[in-house]
């Protein structure tokens, strides 16, 4: 349950009392107990940190990411930063682009000659390793293609696909921005889409067409009728090459409501879309802007939750339609007051707000492709500088995992009854609005979610505030205080005579959650090894890889022959392997590692695929 207030909040910082204050460290609540009594009040199943949960491990849940798929230079697919998003437990993947141009798997990419589609065999790959470790992807559809949507006169039988330093606004005579408009342009584009989802059948369950149509990636510049002219075709298209598939609308750089009805109107389908897909970065890219006031004030009159009760109730639109916020980050390079202390408590904290609606988050994105226009500003993992940062995660990374690990597989149960003391107060003090939300899991386990909305600011600066928080309807019955941001588990007692209230409890700008010590009862496996690479000496293929985290027992190596083969184990390790040699192997041959504990198995590395006589 929700216990905010529905009024709008001022934006500005909060004003503190002194330069100590500012530089203050968070409290522990159990800082004044003896280490004794900790120890006595921990059960054994209580761990001291969030344990991660992976994403085969899930079922559904809050967190998605954005991803390009792995393309040399700049993204090796054999350095460390695609298997992060299995350990981190993210459940969506949104793929389709190379930052602000075209990946792989974009029109001019399969599409290059006249009616002949094609993916290359490491596309495959990618897709099938997102399936295999759990992911739901979500494949965007897009952009336009040369040979049919430049506004030449005379137009290539073939072309060659954009170089990753396109991006929008690109007017230039063969730009993919061109969008298919006139019937030919369109079935061109159909037929494109017919192939992909025939050749993803199976795999790829979700499909949206184009990203961001109502601003600069449709020249010469956004129009709802074409946009709707195209989904007219795209929806169907869609469903009869693979009923179980599902559209997406979007995603929409703006939370406003026009584009979004006129585009419908000229669709004449709502009663086919399944998905209203839109991107929320409130105040645009380069403020530092709390990420709940998405719905009190950061997009002026318009916002997320006023453009769903308009999808809501237009004609036709199915009552069970899902929404997705498939794009949100902070930006932790802001030239004015932002870093990445900031991102790492506010994207937490808009999974959190966004999935008490039963929204999932996708961030913008896994990793930045540096040979773009982005450069190293959005990715959760540094992208390729030539430095020592190279591939290494931000803080948010570890935050990110924490909430998916916390919130994956529940559900907002609004019978939880929250209340807080003082919350008047807290508020008027911290010029902010406080969030409460109650949710419950698969197996009926209750947590209890909570912070401050405030504006945050460098360095994890913040004065902790402390109140007493009751929780009815839980079913809680040893609780733990849980501290995202940190990854820090530590047991409490009810306040004396009573069972559902906690006294003296911390209130930070960062998501704190209250569970039961029981709650945390997923098989705890190992971090996927990476960097795996394949070199051929003579008969023998010689394997290397790394390995990450603690808790292996060993170490898997899995073969399959050829394109088609099946996965079979071949050889079982030691936890410390870093390498292995198949003597014996002929043909086309493709491997990939895996990580054991007695709980089970870890994440797929990254596949490699070497030819021997």
């Amino acid at each position: 349950m929700i216990i905010s207030d529905e009024l709008p909040w001022p934006l500005g910082r909060k004003v503190l009392r002194s330069s100590a204050l500012f530089t203050c460290a968070l409290i522990s609540v159990m800082a004044s107990v003896p280490q004794r009594d900790l120890a006595q009040m921990r059960s054994p199943a209580l761990p001291v940190r969030i344990p991660p949960r992976r994403s085969f491990q899930i079922h559904y849940g809050p967190g998605g990411v954005n991803t390009s798929l792995p393309r040399p230079p700049y993204l090796p697919w054999n350095r460390w930063w695609w298997t992060r998003m299995f350990d981190a437990g993210f459940k969506w993947v949104r793929i389709g682009q190379y930052e602000d141009s075209s990946d792989q798997i974009s029109w001019d990419w399969v599409e290059r000659k006249r009616g002949h589609y094609a993916v290359s065999p490491k596309v495959d790959e990618y897709v099938d390793s997102l399936v295999n470790n759990g992911t739901n992807i979500e494949l965007q559809l897009l952009y336009g293609n040369p040979m049919y949507t430049a506004p030449a006169g005379t137009l290539p039988s073939s072309i060659i696909p954009s170089p990753a330093t396109v991006h929008n606004p690109d007017m230039s005579l063969y730009s993919i921005f061109w969008p298919p408009v006139t019937p030919a342009q369109i079935n061109a584009f159909i037929s494109y889409t017919k192939w992909m989802v025939n050749h993803f059948r199976g795999r790829i369950h979700y499909y949206s067409l184009w990203n961001e149509e109502d601003g600069s990636y449709w020249n010469p510049k956004a129009n709802p009728e074409e946009y709707g002219r195209l989904l007219k075709a795209f929806v169907p298209a869609v469903h009869q090459t693979d009923p179980a598939a599902q559209v997406l609308f979007g995603g929409v750089a703006s939370v406003e409501t026009v584009f979004v009805r006129r585009a419908l109107d000229a669709c004449q389908c709502a009663s086919e879309i399944d998905v209203f897909a839109y991107h929320t970065y409130p105040g645009g890219y380069a403020r530092n802007i709390p990420p709940e006031s998405v719905d009190y004030g950061a997009f002026g009159s318009n916002s997320p939750l006023k453009l769903r009760e308009m999808i809501r109730s237009y004609p036709g639109v199915r009552r069970n339609v899902q929404f997705w916020d498939d794009e949100y980050n902070s930006l932790p390079t802001l030239p004015a007051g932002s870093d990445e202390s900031v991102q790492a408590k506010y994207v937490p904290r808009m999974m959190v707000y966004n999935w008490a609606s039963g929204i999932p988050t996708f961030i913008w994105e896994l990793i930045n492709d540096t040979s773009t226009d982005e450069g190293d500003g959005f990715g959760i993992i540094h992208g390729m500088l030539f430095k020592s940062s190279d591939f290494e995660p931000r803080p948010v990374l570890e935050s990110v995992q924490n909430t998916n690990a916390i919130f994956s597989d529940t559900r907002f149960d609004p019978s939880i009854r929250i209340s807080i003391s003082g919350r008047a107060n807290i508020q008027r003090e911290a010029n902010a609005p406080f969030f409460a939300y109650g949710f419950r899991s698969r197996n009926g386990k209750a947590i209890v979610s909570y912070w401050m909305g405030s504006h945050s600011w460098p360095h994890g600066a913040f004065v902790s505030y402390y109140t007493t928080l009751k929780i009815e309807n839980t079913g809680i019955e040893r609780p733990a205080l849980i501290n995202v941001l940190s990854g820090t588990v530590s047991p409490l007692n009810w306040k004396n005579g009573t069972n559902d209230t906690l006294d003296k409890l911390p209130v930070l700008d960062s998501v704190l959650v209250i569970a039961d010590q029981s709650y945390f009862d997923w098989a705890v496996l190992p971090e996927a090894p990476s960097s795996l690479r394949a070199h051929l000496s003579g008969s023998s293929v010689a394997l290397t890889w790394e390995v990450h985290g603690t808790g292996r027992t060993g170490i898997l190596v899995e073969l399959r022959h050829g394109y088609s083969g099946t996965w079979r184990r071949i050889a079982t390790l030691p936890a410390g392997a870093t390498e292995f040699t198949d003597s014996k192997p002929s043909g086309l041959n493709f491997y990939r590692i895996r990580a054991l504990n007695e709980k089970g198995e870890s994440a797929c590395s990254n596949i490699v695929d070497i030819k021997s006589r």
